[in-house]
């Protein structure tokens, strides 16, 4: 009489094939993460701009000077909030005039009152 069931050589062959599909696709899910931090933070980083420019368009269409807004307040945006940065989870503005953006990392957002551009207060992402 034949006994029914899996060897151990059965077992462990499809304990390594396993391990070996997870090796493979757990790289993937790993920078998923990142990833989907850094398009919430160019999402942020566009509602912010666009904040600015429709404050802009505003100002300039009623002639209030400076069109380009010298801070950015809540007042701003529809939810009276100014969005997190993703990647380092904090709300912290730094209002420069003239200034390079990206010279800190403490996260948050730069914003240049003189030309009205905002990027992400981290030396790593200046380019966005």
């Amino acid at each position: 009489m034949r006994k029914k069931g899996f060897t151990l050589i059965e077992l462990v062959m499809v304990i390594v094939i396993l391990g070996i599909l997870a090796a493979m696709v757990l790289p993937r899910f790993i920078d998923l993460q990142s990833q989907a931090k850094i398009s919430a933070t160019k999402g942020a980083l566009g509602a912010i701009r666009s904040s600015i420019a429709v404050t802009y368009a505003s100002r300039a269409a009623y002639n209030v000077t400076p069109y380009v807004p010298t801070t950015i307040d809540v007042t701003m945006f529809q939810d009276s909030r100014i969005p997190n940065e993703p990647i380092d989870n904090v709300t912290t503005l730094v209002v420069t005039s003239g200034a390079v953006a990206g010279t800190a990392s403490a996260g948050g957002w730069w914003y240049d009152s003189s030309t009205g551009r905002v990027w992400v207060n981290n030396s790593q992402y200046t380019t966005w």
